[in-house]
């Protein structure tokens, strides 16, 4: 058996030229991202760097239509791979960074699908011009976990040309990084998109500048074993005004028209980017060790590929339908795929340890970060 810890994405999953070039653009971004992780998860800091390396390489708008200056990639535009795959890579170099790209790109995905053209063209400008970082939040749990004295939730309230916001919404993702955030709020009260009694026609979708002073964060509450660089602070909201230009879509929309379904896949996308890295790591390890010969390494490290190899398949099969307009099929599939992919992971990263020992999960081992943050 050849140990060579390169796994050939464009064989597995059929890719243009064009897309193989995007995809290298990228992963050489990432190798920078890479090199920086550690200090990122150590001090719990949001990935600025990563993100402007990012739009610095012409990369900073995956969602964005081509005619707003953007790449044009994602299940909207009808290229979901590509949106995928790009994510994959940069959660290989650091999962934090692939969840806070998410939500960057899930949010603009949003804006295209939902938002007026005028809203599209001064949201987009200051994503592609000026760099500008977007996220979602929704997260308002109602149940207290023990010990916990805190209580997440929104009130707003209508108000003469928009709406007064008040209130706390936690693992607000990018919290001291992001510019904008997308904000999933309930009229019927606490809860946001999740964990509200009511209809969906009570949702609504407000978009918020951050740099308002009524918006504040809580960078106490947010101390977790892992995903730390994602800075999924405690914000809070002090009577902050949104106004009706802000809103995004119809009420209920997000929920009514299944787009929370759309980015599930994308979740996937940032799974099988941490089992590449472990795989990587593993071939890499027991080549220098001498260990490639040994066939308890090689079971361990052929079923780490069959699982990576698995998941892009994956990948591919729910694009497919994403881009074919079988979206009924693909949400099904969607959920299917983020649950199975899951599982390839841990399992991955399982092997991994198993194969490399104890040392792998040592500091500064990216094994280590990657275990913690699945």
């Amino acid at each position: 058996m050849t140990l060579n810890g390169v796994i050939d994405v464009s064989s597995i999953v059929d890719l243009s030229t064009e897309h193989q070039s995007l995809l290298s653009r990228v992963g050489e971004v990432a190798r920078g991202c890479a090199e920086r992780a550690d200090e990122y998860d150590r001090t719990a800091r949001f990935p600025a760097e990563d993100f402007a390396d990012l739009f610095a390489a012409g990369l900073h708008a995956p969602t964005v239509p081509t005619e707003h200056g953007g790449l044009g990639v994602g299940p909207v535009r009808g290229d979901a791979l590509t949106l995928w795959l790009m994510t994959k890579e940069l959660a290989k170099a650091d999962l934090s960074l692939g969840r806070c790209w998410e939500g960057h790109a899930n949010s603009l995905l949003l804006i295209d699908a939902l938002g007026a053209p005028e809203q599209q063209a001064r949201w987009f400008a200051g994503v592609v011009e000026r760099g500008e970082i977007w996220v979602g939040w929704s997260g308002e749990p109602q149940a207290r976990k023990p010990g916990e004295k805190q209580r997440f939730g929104t009130y707003v309230t209508r108000t003469d040309g928009g709406w007064i916001l008040t209130g706390t919404k936690g693992f607000a993702t990018s919290a001291t990084g992001a510019n904008w955030a997308i904000l999933l709020v309930n009229t019927a009260g606490p809860g946001g998109a999740r964990h509200a009694d009511s209809g969906a026609d009570s949702l609504l979708m407000l978009a918020c500048d951050l740099s308002d002073p009524t918006v504040t964060v809580d960078d106490t509450w947010w101390d977790p074993i892992g995903m730390r660089a994602t800075v999924s602070h405690l914000v809070k909201f002090d009577g902050t005004f949104l106004p009706d230009e802000n809103v995004i879509g119809p009420p209920g929309a997000y929920v009514r028209d299944g787009w929370q379904t759309a980015m599930i896949p994308h979740y996937a996308a940032s799974f099988l980017g941490a089992a590449e890295g472990a795989y990587e790591y593993a071939v890499e390890y027991v080549m220098r060790q001498g260990k490639g010969a040994d066939p308890y390494v090689q079971q361990r490290v052929g079923s780490m590929a069959v699982n990576v190899e698995s998941g892009h398949l994956w990948l591919r099969h729910i694009a497919r339908l994403w881009d074919t307009g079988r979206r009924d099929e693909a949400r099904l599939a969607g959920s299917r795929a983020r649950h199975v992919v899951e599982h390839l992971a841990l399992e991955t990263v399982d092997h991994c340890i198993r194969a490399c020992g104890a040392r792998s999960l040592v500091r500064p081992s990216p094994v280590e970060r990657i275990l913690r943050d699945l």
